[in-house]
């Protein structure tokens, strides 16, 4: 098991990035923006670089649901393949089955 002060963490990221994703968005499509000057250009990427580094969404990690396994998640399912494996052996899991041929 994960420790709980990472998963946490990287609960406070994604709160951080949905809160932000849309001002981050607004900054980023005038940054790319050809028709402005290059000074306002600039102006918008030093607001950019202002906002937390956390709330990027690059830095938030899938993790499983139970354990808090970074490593080996679905996102289908958000469990680790551990988990995955555990559950659907004892049939906690609906629809899916273990496949025979």
């Amino acid at each position: 098991m994960a420790k709980v002060s990472t998963i946490q963490k990287n609960k406070t990221r994604l709160k951080l990035i949905e809160k932000l994703s849309s001002k981050r968005q607004y900054l980023k499509s005038k940054v790319k923006d050809k028709n402005l000057s290059l000074e306002e250009r600039i102006s918008f990427q030093n607001k950019l670089n202002e906002l937390p580094r956390n709330s990027s969404s690059i830095r938030h990690r899938n993790r499983c649901e139970l354990t808090g396994r970074s490593r080996g998640t679905y996102r289908k399912f958000g469990l680790s393949r551990i988990k995955i494996r555990e559950l659907s052996m004892t049939g906690d899991l609906p629809g899916v089955i273990k496949s025979s041929w």
